[in-house]
């Protein structure tokens, strides 16, 4: 459950954001431009010159929209905090990116687990202005608009490897596409630094397999040999991969599970 409450939108697609979210929003956007200039694939940096973003204050959906529409012809759809997954695959399907219209506190400023206003437009966006990470996404929605409730929670393993947690090669360089990275400072650091996590070459089989926690530091991340592969998997057979992947079942976890603490 989340303690976070998306704001109204008005009938232009407007949100009335307040002084102090503009200065939050201001000072997520100042310490992760830095990160993401040295650190984001060329895809996403192209995205974001084209977004534009503004710096003192929230962006509003419709600015958002404008650029999408004119690059790939996807849109943000104001959501509330959570939506289930139904509404989440036809949303994709129907080339609309979900966006909760609410922002983290001060308090929350470094991380939370509900994905805000920030993460989304900021994360996200400006990857859904390239067409061949676009026809992916969309072709999951699709997907899972169909999926069963088994199926589906394998296909959020291959959402949450790709576009959320994703990492690409550029040349001999290492690079990031993923949102969660890219709109989380401690984990751009770490996805890219650090030499604890596995850094695995993609391979859907093992992509499906894969358990994941929302709420720590990935111990695995996988990485694209370009963002045409995404495309490429798009034209694939992926439900004949989930069922193959159903079949053989998970891998063990690299983590341990949620309720285990230590003294």
């Amino acid at each position: 459950m989340t303690s976070y409450v998306s704001k109204p939108v008005n009938e232009k697609g407007f949100v009335e954001w307040s002084v102090e979210e503009d200065r939050i929003w201001h000072d997520l956007v100042s310490r992760q431009l830095a990160l993401v200039k040295q650190s984001a694939c060329k895809e996403y940096l192209d995205g974001l010159e084209m977004l534009n973003l503004p710096l003192n204050r929230v962006p509003q959906l419709p600015e958002i929209n404008q650029v999408l529409m004119r690059e790939t012809g996807w849109q943000v759809e104001p959501v509330p905090a959570l939506i289930n997954f139904d509404r989440f695959f036809a949303l994709l399907a129907d080339k609309k990116f979900p966006v909760a219209t609410f922002l983290r506190s001060r308090e929350e400023f470094d991380y939370l687990q509900e994905p805000d206003f920030f993460h989304e437009i900021f994360g996200h966006c400006a990857m859904l202005t390239n067409r061949q990470f676009a026809e992916f996404t969309h072709t999951y929605g699709q997907l899972g608009m169909n999926a069963s409730g088994k199926e589906r929670v394998y296909l959020a393993r291959l959402y949450w490897f790709t576009v959320e947690f994703g990492l690409v090669k550029e040349g001999e360089q290492l690079k990031i596409y993923g949102g969660g990275i890219l709109s989380s400072p401690g984990e751009t650091l770490y996805a890219m630094e650090d030499p604890v996590p596995l850094r695995e070459q993609f391979d859907i089989h093992t992509v499906l397999r894969t358990p994941y926690r929302i709420d720590i530091m990935q111990p695995e991340y996988f990485v694209l040999e370009d963002i045409g592969q995404l495309y490429k998997l798009s034209k694939m057979d992926l439900m004949f991969q989930v069922q193959q992947a159903m079949k053989v079942g998970l891998l063990p976890p690299l983590f341990e599970p949620k309720e285990v603490t230590h003294a």
